[in-house]
């Protein structure tokens, strides 16, 4: 099966009433085995979830930025024992890395914002992951994020990562899903999450910029809490940003 990538804002309205599962099993239909599942949250694995119920070759990534908790780590390897799948873990590059640790610290995204750290910690890494690949699936929600993410069609061209040359296919199954939605495909088909959601964690990056949410709090206020409201992207899906900038 292949897909007009000049109709993808007509296959977006298309599908954009029909489940996930329909649109998991249209990405791998029209990209496999060349497609990803970035993979780092509770809505990564659903997506794995469906992914592998179809049987149809796919590849898992995940980004190790270094600042991971433990508890996730323990998760990722809980996720690849549980589907038997590989989960090509991508770290950053360790001169970048030293190099900003040396001039600035461990913590400077405190004073100056995450943009640099995520750029070194998590953007380059995306882009190696990416290179060999005609497609991506994410977990990403309207409901995630208002001020970023309320417009994310359930497929889309990657103008961030994609080039002429080289197109990139990003599809959002979950866009149109609540976490609540999320939450009850989870325990109805048995899914592995991260243990740090049980102790009050809802939305999950790394340790110095993550922490737990009160009730009654939106689910990003635990990441980057000292930073403006609705600029809350580490850099992956840069795209919504200036989409509403």
């Amino acid at each position: 099966m292949s897909l007009d990538l000049s109709s993808l804002p007509a296959t977006a309205a298309e599908y954009a009433g029909r489940p996930p599962q329909d649109i998991v099993a249209l990405a791998l239909q029209a990209f496999s085995p060349a497609i990803g599942i970035s993979f780092s949250g509770a809505e990564d694995v659903v997506l794995i979830d469906m992914a592998a119920k179809l049987g149809v070759p796919f590849r898992v990534f995940s980004l190790d930025t270094g600042r991971l908790h433990p508890e996730t780590y323990q998760f990722l390897e809980k996720v690849r024992t549980h589907y038997g799948v590989p989960i090509e873990v991508y770290a950053p590059q360790a001169e970048a890395v030293e190099g900003l640790v040396r001039a600035k610290g461990l913590f400077s995204f405190y004073q100056d914002g995450h943009k640099e750290c995520c750029g070194i910690r998590k953007v380059e890494p995306l882009v190696r992951a990416l290179k060999p690949l005609r497609a991506w699936v994410t977990g990403q929600r309207h409901d995630q994020s208002p001020g970023t993410r309320a417009d994310v069609p359930v497929v889309q061209l990657d103008r961030t990562f994609g080039t002429p040359d080289a197109p990139l296919v990003k599809f959002n199954p979950l866009s149109h899903w609540t976490s609540r939605q999320v939450w009850a495909y989870i325990r109805d088909h048995d899914v592995p999450y991260n243990a740090l959601h049980d102790r009050g964690f809802i939305s999950i990056g790394c340790e110095p910029c993550t922490r737990p949410t009160n009730p009654g709090q939106h689910e990003r206020a635990g990441r980057w809490w000292w930073e403006e409201e609705t600029k809350k992207e580490c850099g992956l899906h840069a795209a919504n940003v200036a989409a509403v900038g």
